[in-house]
């Protein structure tokens, strides 16, 4: 029997390409491989602990559907859900919640970089994130998740919760083991200083943009002193930045790419980046808008993942209320 995978994204916003580099594209290769049963899954839950409009909420969960279509996902080959229509993430989180250490929440660092002087004030749903997460992992019973450097300490959280609940009440759970995967982390356009993000639309590229504005973002990129196409992060940050997309885009290497450009300027290399981004996310843009004609089916589709993911999820769950005496 192969190896469960499992992994999700939160539908927070029209995706760029930094998701689709280090995600999307991603999820698509490891399904591909035919190695794993894959699960992937919208994350709406997760994604309440931001400011959100509850009546744009649907067409975003509905959106990141389309996104994860469009690059690739094969409803024939992985089971794509909806983490709200699975009960049992909540309820096996709240287990879950009494076997967490407040002093484990409390170091997790992805926390202090988005509460930073707010911590006091943040929702507890953010603080509780990585709890959820674990039940999001385990109740699957995978033996890898994908994951960059950024959610090791998530995971590891996750493995020790794990660890921890087989140790007090029996064997449960796997441990899940990290799929390292190469996410390139993506700066602003406009500012080599920030990661690329949508709070900042002049220096993202979102996945929906169309050719010209493509264009246009990467032609007002800012660049640093000099004209040389090098790679170095300490002098050459902004420049560094956009042959990274470039190599990401084209599968060049960072040496080929300063090769193919020797002794020529800024703008002849923007030119054919942004060229390439336009080509690169051409496939994935027309698939898209096919797919947008397609809703009704599609979410009847999603409506048979949920169904997948419910029974799978719901025995675990089960499980897991047995040890501790609930049923």
């Amino acid at each position: 029997m192969k190896p469960v995978l499992v992994s999700g994204i939160q539908p927070t916003g029209k995706l760029h390409i930094g998701n689709y580099l280090g995600a999307l594209k991603n999820f698509v290769d490891l399904q591909n491989t035919g190695k794993f049963q894959c699960f992937f899954f919208v994350a709406d839950l997760h994604s309440l602990t931001e400011e959100f409009d509850p009546k744009e909420k649907p067409k975003q969960v509905e959106n990141l559907i389309l996104d994860f279509l469009a690059a690739g996902i094969d409803l024939k080959k992985s089971v794509l859900f909806v983490q709200s229509a699975i009960p049992a993430h909540s309820e096996l989180a709240w287990v879950l919640n009494t076997i967490t250490p407040l002093g484990e929440l409390r170091r997790m660092t992805q926390l202090k970089e988005k509460t930073g002087e707010e911590y006091e004030t943040t929702n507890v749903g953010l603080f509780d994130y990585p709890v959820l997460m674990a039940a999001d992992i385990l109740i699957y019973n995978p033996k890898f998740v994908p994951v960059g450097e950024d959610q090791l300490q998530h995971l590891e959280l996750t493995r020790t919760l794990a660890r921890k609940f087989n140790s007090k009440f029996g064997n449960t759970f796997f441990e899940p083991k990290p799929l390292l995967t190469e996410i390139p982390r993506l700066m602003s356009l406009d500012d080599p200083t920030k990661k690329m993000s949508k709070s900042r639309p002049e220096g993202c590229l979102f996945l929906d943009d169309e050719s010209g504005m493509i264009r246009k973002k990467i032609m007002r990129a800012v660049t640093d002193s000099g004209t040389e196409v090098r790679a170095d992060w300490e002098q050459k940050p902004a420049v560094t930045n956009l042959m990274r997309i470039y190599s990401a885009m084209s599968g060049k290497s960072i040496s080929q790419i300063e090769e193919r450009f020797k002794e020529k300027g800024y703008g002849e290399f923007k030119k054919e980046l942004a060229e390439i981004v336009v080509q690169g996310l051409a496939p994935f843009q027309k698939k898209k808008e096919e797919l947008g004609k397609k809703r009704a089916a599609i979410m009847k589709q999603i409506a048979t993942g949920n169904k997948k993911a419910n029974a799978i999820a719901s025995k675990k769950l089960m499980e897991a209320k047995k040890k501790i005496g609930l049923v």
